[in-house]
């Protein structure tokens, strides 16, 4: 029964109730999801997760249509979360018997804003080293998170789709996918580079490549010879700037495969015919 127009009230428990009905259902249908759950009533507690969620608040697009998102995640009812390249997909839990499902589109990061990354990057090579160990540099916290010019979206980068009949531009299932992505950055922030189809080898070989170019034109003699042979190879600019890259990881700068000075091996019983000798020709 509805109440002066509002629907009728919904307690906590019974929406996590329904939740948990439907995500088993899932399961039977699906297999395996991947929930996001969070302890507390703060969707994200890591920079990344935090940060993510901060970018998206700052917009006044958004900011007044989040909230309901938030609730929404804190009574568990993002039933499963997937990050891709570009691309976020979700099944959230709502009114209806069936779940809805969230397709979220993100842009990769454009060229003009990953030339101003490389080229505000330069000097920070050992900094840029330890994100791929897992820390976070307290000196890279403003060139990421700059607003229209780091590593986050803006609104004109994401588009969105909703299986359920609200005519909001946003919904709140929507929302609570979003606040998810934060969540899921707490425990997997190598996602993010995923989403944004940022590859953190390739940025810190680019910015490498660079100081390499620097020196070269600074320190002619010894380190022309050292910085020409790094100028092809990967291992070497590690090496150059003490920095360690990922042994399995995506090359950040192509290299050419060295030529082999070794000589061809004869196939035994199989001797090359002599070449025919040219007959004088005749005098005149």
């Amino acid at each position: 029964m509805r109440y002066g127009g509002f629907p009728p009230y919904v307690s906590v428990a019974e929406r996590r109730a329904k939740a948990l009905r439907q995500a088993e259902k899932l399961k039977k249908k699906l297999g395996n999801l991947e929930p996001v759950a969070i302890a507390g009533r703060t969707p994200a507690k890591s920079w990344w997760g935090k940060s993510w969620n901060q970018n998206l608040e700052r917009y006044a697009d958004y900011a007044n249509r989040l909230p309901r998102g938030r609730s929404y995640l804190s009574n568990g009812m993002v039933l499963d979360l997937r990050i891709d390249k570009e691309v976020i997909k979700g099944i959230v839990a709502g009114t209806a018997s069936t779940p809805y499902q969230i397709t979220i589109r993100i842009n990769s990061i454009s060229d003009s804003v990953w030339k101003r990354l490389v080229e505000k990057a330069l000097g920070k090579v050992e900094t840029l080293q330890t994100l791929l160990e897992g820390k976070f540099p307290e000196d890279l916290k403003e060139l990421f998170f700059a607003k229209g010019a780091g590593l986050f979206p803006a609104p004109n980068e994401i588009k969105f789709d909703c299986s359920c009949p609200d005519w909001a531009s946003m919904c709140k299932h929507v929302a609570a996918v979003l606040y998810g992505v934060g969540a899921r950055l707490d425990t997997s922030p190598e996602l993010f580079f995923t989403l944004r189809g940022v590859n953190m080898i390739d940025l810190i070989g680019q910015v490498a490549k660079k100081e390499t170019e620097k020196l070269l034109r600074k320190q002619p003699g010894k380190s022309d010879r050292i910085i020409r042979s790094s100028d092809n190879r990967l291992s070497d600019i590690s090496a150059l700037f003490g920095v360690s890259l990922a042994a399995d990881a995506p090359p950040a700068v192509s290299a050419k495969a060295p030529k082999s000075t070794k000589q061809p091996r004869k196939v035994a019983g199989k001797a090359k015919s002599p070449k025919p000798k040219k007959k004088p020709s005749p005098r005149t």
